[in-house]
């Protein structure tokens, strides 16, 4: 999310930290244990009035605390877009693409089935998948895995710019309780409430949750078909167009393009290229052009299901991320043009390597998973520190080769 200095966010901020504070702070848990219980108290009647039962309610809501760790999360979300390499590093690699082509032969005989039923590419499921739960990994952390009813109204309660989402959210999820397709101790999701393999919140659980694997239970938490099933449903229900791709990276001639949407035909006829030289599929398609790294990165040609994508989660750069990664995992070979990143790439193994030459150092202390975070970076940047380089932060060759020396 983009900085947006306005005097109303800089409000919202200071009231939500303020609050993060009054339960944090060792004077005020008194009180703000007491304001909760008072406020679990008050919010029965709207859950019970949402279709919530009174004992649903009460046995998911008993001896309930605020969860301080959700609430510094929600004050310290970062608010900085990240530059496009930096994020298509830490999600388009070479061990997503492994792990994910790994999964499509674990799972080939549901996946058949799922590809079926709703239409949806395989290989865009998997990529969802990667994205939202590294394959399932992220539930396994206990550090990242919190109770979603704890959760929600936590935020319900002690965060004004997300209380009402909270509020409709824990409703939905108790409801999920009360069907019986989850029971409250494996009810776990991210700080935000985010649940299972392929991380949908509660609302959107209950609008497009299947039971694929017929047991009688919707179990995105321990069913991969079941998950992989309902991210089809999603897409399916937002108008995938079966049979047909994402989007097409393009080389693109110089001088000024006319904006909007047209048919690749017309783009062709203004010198628009796919890259690599291999013909485009349909030239009817209506497809808009995008360069979300300026025109000395890649350019791309997206189609309708891009934009179904997007339903998933309203933002390109994810979008684009699930369709690279979805087409790598399909046997592509990756992008002809490289993003525009002022360092030599690491490989997936070269980050975590980097990552424990830092941590051997004294420097880094987080898990060695690859992807470098703000923990990397700082890392990264205090180490470039001591040896006299450029303090960029950037996970390069040249500072691995620099830790390879030490």
């Amino acid at each position: 999310m983009s900085v947006r200095n306005t005097a109303r966010r800089l409000t919202a901020l200071a009231t939500a930290a303020g609050l993060t504070l009054a339960l944090l702070m060792p004077a005020g848990p008194a009180l703000a244990d007491a304001g909760f219980r008072q406020w679990v108290s008050d919010f029965r009647a709207t859950a019970v009035a949402g279709g919530v039962s009174g004992a649903v309610y009460d046995q998911s809501m008993r001896g309930i605390e605020p969860d301080p760790v959700v609430l510094e999360k929600a004050r310290t979300q970062p608010e900085f877009t990240a530059p496009a390499w930096d994020y298509f590093d830490n999600r388009v690699h070479d061990q997503a693409v492994a792990n994910g082509q790994a999964m499509a032969k674990k799972w080939r005989p549901w996946l058949d089935r799922i590809e079926a039923r709703f239409g949806v590419d395989r290989n865009i499921l998997l990529a969802i998948w990667s994205m939202e739960s590294n394959y399932g990994e992220t539930l396994k952390r206990d550090d990242i895995m919190r109770n979603v009813v704890r959760s929600l109204a936590t935020l319900a309660y002690g965060d004004p710019k997300r209380s009402k989402y909270a509020r409709t959210q824990l409703i939905a999820a108790l409801k999920i309780l009360q069907t019986g397709d989850i029971d409250e101790s494996h009810l776990m999701g991210s700080w935000a409430g985010a649940m299972g393999q392929t991380q949908f919140i509660p609302t959107s659980y209950q609008r497009y949750a299947v039971d694929m694997d017929g047991n009688g239970k919707r179990d995105i938490w321990s069913s991969i078909p079941d998950a992989l099933a309902t991210s089809a449903n999603l897409l399916k229900k937002n108008g995938w167009q079966a049979g047909k791709t994402w989007g097409y990276e393009v080389s693109i001639p110089a001088g000024k393009l006319p904006g909007g949407p047209k048919t690749i035909a017309q783009w062709q006829a203004l010198g628009v290229v796919r890259a690599g030289g291999k013909p485009f599929k349909n030239l009817t398609d209506k497809a808009t052009l995008k360069v979300p790294d300026g025109r000395g990165g890649p350019a791309f040609l997206m189609i309708r299901n891009f934009s179904v994508i997007k339903a998933y989660n309203n933002a390109d750069k994810y979008a684009l991320a699930v369709g690279l990664l979805a087409d790598e995992i399909a046997g592509g070979t990756g992008l002809v043009q490289d993003w525009q990143r002022p360092f030599t790439k690491l490989s997936f193994e070269e980050r975590q390597e980097l990552q424990k030459r830092l941590s051997d150092h004294g420097y880094y202390d987080g898990k060695f998973d690859g992807k470098i975070g703000d923990g990397s970076k700082a890392a990264i940047m205090a180490y470039q520190a001591k040896v006299g380089l450029n303090q960029d932060g950037y996970p390069s060759l040249e500072v691995l080769k620099w830790l390879r020396k030490q």
